[in-house]
């Protein structure tokens, strides 16, 4: 199917390396109704097949010269008339597309207000891009910025020499990270200087948690009142928090953005209510949806499954990410999709995913493997078949895993099969 085919609702599955002309294509595909798809352009053939299928996309662009045709042929301006279809991966290891629909106008106009107003985006705005534009957040606060007629500056892989560069050169005003980037920055910054950061307005983090003393430092480095987080998912956003906040209320991710209402249910879950164009369903899997819904008071509400308690203040403390997830570097890597692609490796009988702290990525993906596969044949066979932050960092031998009764993994007590000896 060529580009001039493509009418309102088409899918364009998107699996090139993030730029310019990346954002540009999405803004003009969602202004013509037809929604992009962006994936992680390192996923092998098999990762593509999985996720692609229950979306089915119309388009699959895969270079550049591609894209550029695609771009050049739409030529949209306005309004976006969706969001992306950006995926994630359940507890079942099976990725799901999150789709929102095609909005009415007035959805549309308050979608694209309602970021222009949390954040301040402006035609003076310089957004710096540090994470892959195919991961919800850094695209949404691209896509903000030009929409604010602002421009963005996309220097690439990250690179801690590259990043300060554009800062010295570009003098940008906004960014959006995730802790390891900060991390890796400072690193670098104690060896060459810190540059001059008094352009920056805005220094937006999220995707795990930060820890205090990088939290500190954050505050302390970039100019007063310039430092944000904020909690939310690929489906939705909840929260966001100046650091002055989290400051007097240590710990905290924010309050409810505006517009949304968070509460608790009796095992700790939180669910928020949103607005109209702030609804999602899983692509091709009803049951997921319906589990992610239910109806409040207040309106329908979404869990993606994390836990959490809300203060007398409002403010949302975080106990727990969903029970398996691994967030290395700011990436969500689920264990059971690990595990089933190491189970097709002949040698291994068996496989438990699970995290470590790591002070460079936050976490480290590690797996604990009973068969006869050798290390070398496990690492081979993860980079055939895993996108990199997926890979087993750590592998540690067992003759079993630990099961319950009913022969389900205990990943909890994966960990301490490192201390074995």
């Amino acid at each position: 199917m060529d580009a001039a085919r493509l009418s309102p609702g088409s899918r364009v599955a998107l699996l090139v390396p993030g730029s310019q002309a990346y954002v540009d294509l999405a803004l003009s595909l969602l202004a013509a109704g037809v929604f992009p798809v962006p994936l992680d352009p390192a996923l092998t053939e098999a990762e593509r097949q999985r996720i692609l299928a229950p979306i089915a996309p119309d388009l699959v662009i895969t270079d550049d010269d591609a894209l550029g045709a695609v771009l050049g042929a739409l030529r949209e301006h306005g309004l976006p008339r969706g969001r992306p279809i950006h995926c994630t991966s359940g507890t079942t290891g099976t990725p799901k597309g999150v789709f929102s629909g095609l909005l009415s106008p007035d959805d549309a106009e308050t979608l694209v207000a309602e970021e222009r107003d949390l954040w301040g985006f402006s035609p003076d705005d310089v957004n710096l891009v540090l994470s892959p534009l195919h991961h919800s957040a850094p695209l949404r606060f691209a896509m903000g910025t030009l929409l604010a007629g602002g421009r963005i500056v996309v220097p690439g892989r990250f690179d801690p020499r590259r990043v300060t560069a554009a800062i010295v050169d570009e003098l940008p005003t906004t960014m959006f990270c995730v802790p390891t980037h900060v991390q890796r920055l400072f690193a670098h910054w104690d060896e060459v200087g810190t540059p001059d950061l008094s352009s920056f307005r805005l220094v937006a983090h999220a995707g795990a948690p930060c820890p205090p003393a990088l939290k500190h430092r954050l505050i302390e480095t970039f100019p007063a009142g310039s430092t944000w987080e904020f909690y939310g998912s690929t489906e939705g956003q909840f929260t966001a928090c100046r650091s002055e906040e989290w400051l007097a209320h240590p710990g905290t991710v924010g309050r409810a953005r505006p517009g949304r209402t968070i509460t608790t249910d009796d095992e700790g879950r939180l669910w928020c209510v949103v607005p109209p164009h702030a609804r999602f369903s899983y692509l091709g899997d009803p049951a997921k949806t319906a589990e992610a819904w239910r109806d409040t008071p207040d309106g329908p509400a979404f869990t993606v499954g994390d836990v959490g308690r809300i203060d007398a203040d409002g403010y949302v403390h975080l106990d727990g990410r969903r029970d398996d997830l691994v967030i290395t570097g700011g990436v969500n890597v689920y264990p059971l999709e690990v595990e089933n692609a190491l189970r097709d490796l002949p040698g291994v009988d068996d496989a438990g995913v699970f995290a470590m702290p790591d002070p460079e990525w936050g976490q480290r993906v590690c797996a604990a493997v009973v068969g006869t596969a050798t290390d070398a044949d496990l690492r081979e066979h993860a980079i055939a078949v895993l996108a990199p932050a997926k890979r087993p960092k750590t592998y540690v031998r067992v003759a079993d895993l630990p099961l319950t009764a009913t022969g389900k993994l205990r990943r909890d007590q994966l960990p301490a099969l490192l201390d074995r000896p």
